[in-house]
C-alpha cells in the first residue's frame, strides 16, 4: 500500500484527461466500490502518463498544488487516501 502522503485520483466523471499537481500519485479508477486496483503512477521527468488499468491520461500541471486536480472532482479522500488535512 502507498504511503498516506501520496495523493489518490479517481475518474468518476469519465474525463479523458486529468491535470494533476503531483508527479507521484495513485489512480483508483472510479470511487469505491467500483474502483480498480490502485495503480501507482510516477511521472519522473515526463509530463503525461496513462493509467495502464483504466487508460485515463494524467497530465502534470505545475500551477496546481500537490494533491490537486482539474477537474476538482477527481481527487479522492477515502479511507486509503491521504486526508484533506494532511
Amino acid at each position: 500500500m502507498a504511503h498516506a502522503d501520496i495523493p489518490h485520483f479517481c475518474n468518476d466523471l469519465g474525463v479523458t484527461v486529468i491535470e494533476v499537481g503531483s508527479k507521484e500519485f495513485m489512480c483508483i479508477g472510479a470511487k469505491p466500490p467500483f474502483d480498480h486496483p490502485h495503480i501507482y503512477c510516477d511521472l519522473g521527468d515526463d509530463t503525461e502518463i496513462v493509467c495502464p488499468y483504466c487508460s485515463t491520461l494524467y497530465r502534470y500541471n505545475a500551477a496546481l498544488a500537490a494533491g490537486e486536480a482539474k477537474p476538482e472532482g477527481c481527487v479522492w479522500h477515502g479511507a486509503d487516501a491521504p486526508s484533506a488535512a494532511a
